[in-house]
């Protein structure tokens, strides 16, 4: 079993959004993103899954944002939100012998956090 934690303050994430046009398609697939921005408060949903992504990266042992594109993970369903991997992510998982990843997001209404356990 491997395990990846992740804890990130909204307020940095909304700066992000508002300097960064290209943070969201940069970051996030498309459905995501509509998820996201369907939301009442837009950035706490996106910071809740910049956590997930991050999470699942070091769950992996991938080195987070240097070695993998953050596309290659997709935060999918709810309320108990899936694991959607593509690219050197899903190959380095398969290497791995990882099983199915779990992740648990959570928010305040300052911090956004993730934990992933991948069975391998």
């Amino acid at each position: 079993m491997r395990v990846g934690v992740d804890l990130i303050e909204i307020e940095r994430v909304r700066r992000t959004l508002a300097r960064y046009a290209d943070f969201r398609a940069r970051c996030f697939t498309d459905s995501e993103r509509a998820y996201c921005d369907s939301r009442p408060n837009p950035a706490q949903h996106y910071a809740a899954r910049f956590a997930g992504k991050e999470a699942v990266g070091k769950a992996l042992g991938f080195g987070v944002a240097v070695h993998f594109a953050w596309r290659e993970i997709e935060i999918a369903g709810r309320p108990k939100p899936s694991v959607r991997l593509s690219g050197r992510l899903l190959e380095r998982a398969e290497r791995l012998g990882a099983g199915e990843i779990e992740l648990s997001m959570t928010h305040s209404k300052e911090l956004a956090a993730a934990v992933a356990v991948v069975d391998v």
